[in-house]
Formats: structure tokens, sequence, C-alpha cells
């Protein structure tokens, strides 16, 4: 049984699908710079971000909080 979280706009949208869109919106490069993430920065590759996002919670926070305000604009 799943519960619903009306509070929580991440609610239902994977990591991977915000990785995704962010950086159909602003590419490797500029993501590292606003992010200061090295993942982002030395040789980025979609799925090696990913895992290093899922297992590293302070980089996953900046990167949705940046999907956020992405959203919001």
């Amino acid at each position: 049984m799943s519960q619903e979280q009306p509070n929580n706009p991440l609610h239902g949208i994977k990591l991977a699908t915000m990785l995704e869109e962010l950086y159909l919106e602003y590419g490797w490069e500029e993501m590292g710079e606003m992010l200061n993430i090295n993942a982002f920065k030395n040789n980025p590759t979609y799925k090696s971000s990913l895992k290093f996002l899922r297992t590293t919670p302070w980089a996953r926070e900046k990167v949705e909080k940046m999907y956020l305000e992405m959203i919001s604009d």
C-alpha cells in the first residue's frame, strides 16, 4: 500500500528523471559549476552520475534542490 505525500513536490519523480531533465537543460559542465560536484566535472556519464547520486546524500540533495528550482521557473 503506497502512502500519499501531498506536501512533497518530488513524490513520484525518479532520480533518473531529474538527472536527465537537468542534463538536457544545463549540460554536465554547467551543472558541475552550479552544484560544485566533481561527478559532473570529471568525465561525467549518465550512469556514473546516477550511481554517485544514489550513494551520496548531500549531492542528491543539491540535485533535488536544483530540479525544484528549475521546475518552479
